[in-house]
């Protein structure tokens, strides 16, 4: 069965709540087993690769790095397909003394049939995004 339009109304709560700083929220969308990679593959961020595993992973990510600044997710399109669905994202996140980030990035969630998140993968360039904190 294709979940494509769970995983699109997930992506887009999951991007609300992101916005809204409402970790809470964002927790409970994803599954229990739920694995999140942003960015995918081995960065500062995640350095086994292998992304954050679990709710209390996740939830130790949401800390790390979306609860320090004020992140506006805008969803510029989205393609659900299958139980998936990709998302093309524009990010700023305004750091504590008004620095931005400015991140275009790609985001497929994966959902299960109760549309629980059971994979988020972004891709975005984590060397372009070091580049603009000088």
């Amino acid at each position: 069965m294709a979940y494509g339009k769970l995983a699109l109304e997930a992506s887009r709560r999951s991007g609300e709540y992101v916005s809204a700083g409402d970790r809470e929220a964002w927790l409970s969308l994803f599954a229990d087993d739920a694995v999140v990679q942003d960015p995918v593959g081995v960065s500062p961020l995640d350095p086994s690769g292998e992304g954050h595993k679990g709710k209390a992973a996740i939830g130790a990510f949401w800390d790390m790095i979306i609860a320090p600044g004020s992140i506006d997710f805008t969803i510029v399109s989205s393609h659900p397909a299958g139980d998936e669905c990709a998302n093309v994202v524009h990010m700023v996140n305004t750091m504590p003394g008004d620095m931005k980030v400015v991140v275009d990035m790609v985001v497929v969630y994966t959902a299960n049939a109760e549309g629980k998140i059971v994979s988020l993968k972004a891709y975005w360039d984590y060397d372009k995004v070091m580049s603009q904190l000088g």
